[in-house]
């Protein structure tokens, strides 16, 4: 593997900066720099991914051409505007955070001072096993924003390092971004823990083994059809139906009545958009 960087910097110690330092270590033709705001992390960090410690956030700017932010949303903007203060004239670090929610602008104070900067979020889960997760980076997603032709240019590069794949999203189109991940991974525990409850009061004693042959099939199908994977009583327009399963969740598990109303009014929403217009009679049955 050809060396892309003299050092890669990294600040943070948690999941993300692990997996990260871990794959970006062939690229580095020093150890890779861990830096986090608890030494005692950034130590078992360091060791897990073969990387050396760092005592001072500066360490990073004088010694790292790439610096790559992996810490809380909440302190990015503090973290970026210690790395500025430390960065000397003259010198030009790529420096990137993996954020999903904020794009290049909160590096601001970094590309005032010369730096290239970029947001590079892999669309991806991290669960602590660094290992399976740089194998897991290879075909991933990578929605990158960056400030200029340059910065992009730079952030595709580490994508493809890392074996993924760039997506670009531009800066006011950020939130939006990971607003729809958020809305179709988290959203999604949310409603598989509704039916499984839901599930438990019907007598199943194992939910999720009902669950899982149906509901795989259905993301499968989703992802492959969009839409037009839908199936159901809401699709058939069979109001009986649905006004049964309302009538038993109100009977039964009132807590899952909002989001089931919900979900059924944003499908009805989506089936008039693709012009299959829902029945009038369906949707009061719905809205109650």
């Amino acid at each position: 593997m050809a060396v892309r960087y003299h050092r890669v910097g990294m600040a943070g110690s948690g999941r993300v900066a692990r997996a990260l330092a871990l794959a970006l270590a062939p690229f580095s033709a020093e150890p890779v720099l861990l830096w986090g705001r608890s030494p005692e992390r950034v130590r078992d960090a360091a060791e897990v991914a073969g990387a050396s410690a760092a005592e001072a956030i500066e360490w990073l700017t004088e010694r790292c051409d790439a610096i790559v932010l992996a810490v809380a949303d909440d302190a990015l903007a503090a973290v970026a505007a210690s790395l500025a203060a430390a960065l000397a004239p003259g010198r030009d670090p790529f420096v990137c955070h993996v954020s999903g929610g904020s794009g290049a602008a909160v590096l601001g104070a970094l590309a005032a001072r010369g730096a290239l900067t970029a947001a590079v979020h892999p669309a991806m889960t991290f669960t602590g096993d660094p290992v399976q997760e740089v194998e897991r980076m290879a075909g991933a997603r990578f929605a990158i924003t960056a400030p200029d032709g340059e910065a992009l240019a730079e952030a595709r590069t580490l994508v493809g390092l890392l074996g993924g794949v760039a997506v670009a999203i531009t800066e006011d189109r950020r939130a939006l971004y990971h607003a729809a991940l958020s809305h179709a991974a988290n959203h999604l525990v949310t409603l598989l823990g509704g039916a499984s409850h839901a599930l438990r009061v019907a007598g199943a004693d194992e939910p999720e083994a009902l669950l899982a042959p149906l509901v795989r099939a259905a993301l499968e199908n989703s992802l492959a059809k969009g839409f037009g994977a839908l199936s159901g009583p809401l699709l058939r327009g069979d109001g009986e139906t649905i006004a049964a399963h309302i009538d038993a969740i109100m009977r039964d598990c009132p807590d899952l009545l909002p989001a089931y109303r919900a979900m059924a009014l944003a499908t009805l929403d989506e089936l008039d958009r693709s012009g299959a217009v829902s029945a009038p009679e369906l949707r009061a049955i719905v809205a109650g």
